[in-house]
């Protein structure tokens, strides 16, 4: 029974030690993009697969973009192409 004891507590503290370590590989500054990483060229809309805003916590606001081949790129939100192509998406998503 005492080794009992004395195993749970030892379990249970190298769970929460691989847990917390395996946050650290989870950073979310990976989603971040930065100034010198933004793609200025249009991207044909038949390339993306799908976008996703960057957090709050970012320095530069800023759009991951995932192309059909599964290559991500960052986009500046106010590119007059990029504004267009989520006006289509929006509106084909609401007439569905």
């Amino acid at each position: 029974m005492k080794i009992f004891s004395l195993a749970l507590p030892i379990l249970l503290l190298g769970a929460l030690w691989t847990g917390s370590q395996g946050m650290s590989f989870r950073s979310s500054y990976g989603s971040c993009c930065y100034k010198d990483m933004l793609v200025s060229r249009k991207i044909p809309a038949f390339l993306i697969k799908s976008y996703q805003e960057t957090p709050s916590h970012c320095s530069h606001k800023a759009v991951r973009v995932e192309l059909l081949m599964g290559k991500k790129v960052c986009v500046d939100p106010q590119l007059d192409w990029f504004q267009q192509y989520q006006r289509q998406k929006d509106s084909a998503n609401t007439s569905t």
